[in-house]
């Protein structure tokens, strides 16, 4: 029988992800042993209430609210925690310690991640995040390993799965937004306060981290430009598809030209945009996530898998658990995050992508010349118009007749169009703006 060393593990948080870690670590002990040369033993769960019931019926000695005293003696720390305190002073604690650190924290690693990464560094240990982006998704190490060789230009990503769940109920079932939010509650995939999923926040974190992996550059959470889907509406969606796309909420990573200066940068960016159906993403639905990653090389990526659930998580989690124990058994410092293109991030004002409005107009002579106007001289130009049966004759006194334009634009700085809108809502030929989204995936 092979004798192996014993790696410690100590585990912060015992929540629906925690305890499916957990359960995994102590049933298949012996097989990731095998996988890892080196023997894998749970050192115990720090929780705040002891007496909480959990997802999986674990040991209760396993259990304290004492983290700091389990990290003491830990070779690799597992963060699954949550938010930003105490989480950023467990794992600062952990590194100084010597440990290896894996973690789910999407928010605290957008947050400060450049502080932890820099003391990883120093002290040389390695900071783990596979289950930070993705949920059961491996796209993390391809990125970060796979793809180092190669240049990353775009990467469009369904990274939320209580916004696709939602978007996709409205899509297919004919939801309005309240009711569907609803229903992913009640199954669980929403929580109790959804404004972190609903408002984007979520995905602009997990955006923050794919393009600064993509593109080897630091990028702030303040610097992603973010949109949610609180106004989303059942018309929007049914146009949508009436006119051949799905309405999605995106993160969008892209290297991108300075407008000013023609220099290298970065777009990051989270908002609900038109899908067209052929596209790949187009096709995720319910609770899924998929990456689709272009590279100059590699050509176009797709990684598509269960974007939450503690077991499907828990798996990212264990992967990065076995990686961390073979660097343990092979010795040597951790790598280091590569940030060395150092490239300025623009604001969505820079970003080329296209308009589709849909505008309520008067029904008279002239006004499609005057939209055409104010579209060129913002800088912008309209690729299709689509034009509703005009509203029936005002008797006297009424409003005069109106007519509905639904127009796609060609691609434009993000700053032109927006422009061209805001023009628009000041124009006396427009009644109302009624819906603007943009086009992603064409």
């Amino acid at each position: 029988m092979i004798e192996y060393r014993t790696l410690r593990i100590a585990l912060l948080g015992g929540g629906t992800v925690g305890a499916q870690v957990a359960r995994l670590l102590l049933e298949n002990g012996d097989e990731l042993s095998s996988r890892i040369g080196a023997r894998v033993e749970l050192a115990g769960i720090a929780v705040r209430d002891l007496d909480k019931k959990r997802d999986a019926a674990l040991p209760r000695e396993l259990f304290t609210t004492d983290a700091e005293q389990l990290i003491l003696g830990a070779d690799i720390v597992v963060e699954l925690m949550g938010g930003i305190e105490p989480a950023r002073e467990l794992i600062i604690k952990a590194l100084n310690s010597g440990a290896d650190v894996v973690t789910g924290n999407k928010q605290l690693l957008a947050t400060h991640g450049t502080e932890l990464f820099d003391l990883a560094g120093q002290v040389g240990a390695q900071l783990y995040y596979e289950a930070a982006v993705g949920g059961a998704i491996p796209i993390i190490r391809p990125l970060r390993d796979s793809l180092a060789g190669d240049s990353v230009t775009r990467i469009l990503g369904i990274v939320n799965g209580t916004t696709n769940f939602v978007l996709d109920r409205m899509d297919t079932g004919g939801d309005e937004l309240g009711d569907a939010l609803a229903v992913a509650t009640e199954l669980g995939y929403a929580e109790a306060d959804p404004t972190a999923d609903i408002g984007g926040y979520d995905a602009a974190a997990k955006a923050a981290l794919l393009a600064g992996l993509a593109f080897h550059t630091n990028v702030p959470l303040d610097a992603v430009y973010r949109e949610g889907i609180e106004d989303v509406t059942k018309e929007q969606v049914d146009l949508a598809r009436s006119m051949g796309y799905v309405v999605k909420l995106l993160a969008i990573c892209e290297r991108i030209a300075d407008p000013a200066t023609g220099e290298a940068a970065v777009s990051a960016r989270v908002y609900p945009a038109l899908v067209p159906h052929r596209h790949p993403l187009a096709a995720v639905h319910g609770v899924n996530n998929a990456v689709f990653v272009q590279a100059e090389a590699a050509g176009d990526l797709m990684f598509y898998g269960a974007g939450a659930g503690g077991i499907q998580t828990a798996s990212a989690v264990l992967g990065d658990v076995v990686s961390a124990a073979r660097r343990h058994v092979a010795g040597g410092p951790g790598v280091a995050e590569s940030t060395h293109a150092d490239l300025p991030v623009l604001p969505v004002s820079a970003a080329v992508t296209r308009y589709h409005v849909t505008l309520h107009v008067a029904d008279q002579p002239g006004v499609l010349a005057e939209i055409a106007r104010i579209f060129a001289e913002n800088g912008a130009s309209i690729e299709t118009v689509v034009q509703s049966s005009a509203g029936a004759a005002g008797t006297a006194g009424e409003k005069p007749p109106t007519a509905t334009l639904v127009i796609g634009t060609h691609a434009a700085l993000e700053a032109s169009l927006a422009a061209t809108v805001e023009a628009l809502r000041a124009s006396a030929a427009v009644t109302s703006i009624a819906h603007v989204l943009r086009i992603e995936g064409a």
